[in-house]
């Protein structure tokens, strides 16, 4: 088979099953916001999908981080350390050299820290856990040093946080999105579908206006990171040598892999990512580095790792459903209750698939919990805030009581290696 047969086979297998499933997504999204009228009208609009992009990216680049790492057999629990190295690194650069010099020195922080996490694991076969717990409460108190030496004394500084940063910058797509070409404003076809208000049809106009307007063009950098994951730890010799290395690192060293080096070079890339995520909540979220400001991004980054069953598409997929959940709280409080319904009904469209697959053992749970989240909506008019951000915790435990046999982790994921081993 070619490398574009492939990589065709590839999409078949992955990127259109979950294209289906963010369709599903939406329309159980349409269906939600319709029955919940007037209570919310911002469930599914341009500036939620906006705002979930824009708070997904982080956790995308931590979860391809965690993919790089556990691709080849090293469990990377210090991602959250390696993104608040980002965050000052990024910092600093932005305001030394400018926004993009910042997302570059803040992935180089991160790999720095990477490659500590290397060192340890790889090198003198630390534990992969106690070696990502030690680099996650080292970067927070290297962090503070830092910025004790170098933000406290400028203006707006602190020893907790940096001075304002400015942006990369953002656009419109043209012709979709009402952007500029050569000076020029062309039409904004996804706004003026999304005006007509046909159902579904103006909601994914919605959606799709909210993703390609005022989009970061650090933005589509991240985003372009997820074909480039997937190209080149599928589809090319090193990516082949680094799932070697995490699925039998014994038979790749006896065809000539060096094991070692391909570990290396996964973790420091893995760490390389998780600063860029880092560097982009300084500079394209916040305007500011502050202290603590990752708020577990990296933790949530390897639950996406976990429900794309360690693909780079599922992980993206995770990431919007974590971004979603983390938007709608942001901006609209009262679409918190609706969560319930958009729930029931999307657990409800999951017993029905399982009806119609004749699988009694998952449509009856299903049905259950589909029931339990409607009646819970029909009786009560607000939830608790704490709902939206362990919206997305709940989604990843469904996946495992109800995909775990589909799981899949490389099979020397976080074992120790030793060169010469049975």
């Amino acid at each position: 088979m070619t490398a574009a047969g492939g990589f065709r086979s590839l999409g078949n297998s992955v990127v259109l099953r979950w294209m289906v499933a963010a369709l599903g997504l939406v329309l159980a999204l349409s269906v939600a916001q319709e029955l919940a009228r007037p209570e919310t009208t911002d469930l599914i609009s341009a500036g939620t999908a906006e705002a979930t992009l824009r708070r997904a990216v982080p956790i995308l680049l931590a979860g391809l981080g965690g993919i790089w790492a556990e691709r080849a057999g090293v469990v990377n629990i210090g991602l959250e350390g390696m993104m608040i190295l980002g965050t000052w690194f990024g910092a600093w650069g932005a305001i030394e050299f400018g926004p993009w010099w910042g997302i570059a020195i803040g992935a180089a922080g991160g790999a720095a820290g990477g490659l500590l996490h290397a060192v340890a694991t790889v090198g003198f076969g630390v534990d992969h856990i106690i070696s990502g717990v030690a680099i996650n409460i080292l970067a927070p108190a290297l962090a503070r040093f830092l910025s004790r030496e170098v933000f406290a004394d400028r203006p707006g500084g602190g020893i907790t946080q940096s001075p304002r940063v400015e942006s990369v910058g953002d656009m419109d797509l043209p012709f979709l999105s009402g952007g500029d070409l050569f000076g020029w404003s062309t039409p904004d076809l996804f706004g003026w579908v999304d005006d007509r208000g046909w159902f579904l049809v103006s909601d994914l106009s919605a959606v799709l206006s909210g993703i390609t307007s005022n989009v970061s063009w650090a933005t589509l950098l991240a985003l372009a990171l997820v074909p480039a994951s997937v190209v080149i730890l599928w589809r090319t010799s090193i990516g082949l040598r680094i799932r070697a290395a995490g699925e039998h690192p014994v038979a790749a060293d006896s065809l000539g892999v060096n094991v070692y080096r391909m570990k290396y070079l996964a973790v420091v890339v893995s760490g390389g990512l998780a600063g860029f995520g880092g560097a982009f909540i300084v500079i394209e979220q916040t305007g500011i580095y502050r202290e603590a400001q990752t708020q577990g991004r990296g933790f949530i980054g390897l639950a996406t790792v976990i429900f794309g069953n360690w693909q780079p598409v599922g992980a993206f997929v995770g990431s919007l459903l974590f971004g979603f959940a983390d938007a709608l709280q942001l901006r609209d409080r009262t679409a918190v209750h609706a969560l319930l319904l958009v729930a029931g009904v999307t657990l409800a469209v999951l017993a029905v698939r399982a009806v119609w697959r004749r699988s009694s053992t998952s449509a009856v749970p299903l049905a259950v919990a589909a029931a339990l989240l409607l009646w819970w909506y029909s009786v009560s008019d607000k939830v608790m805030g704490e709902l939206p951000p362990i919206t997305p915790h709940l989604a990843t435990l469904l996946v495992l009581v109800f995909a775990g046999s589909r799981l899949r982790m490389p099979a020397a994921n976080g074992l120790r290696y030793r060169r010469g081993q049975e």
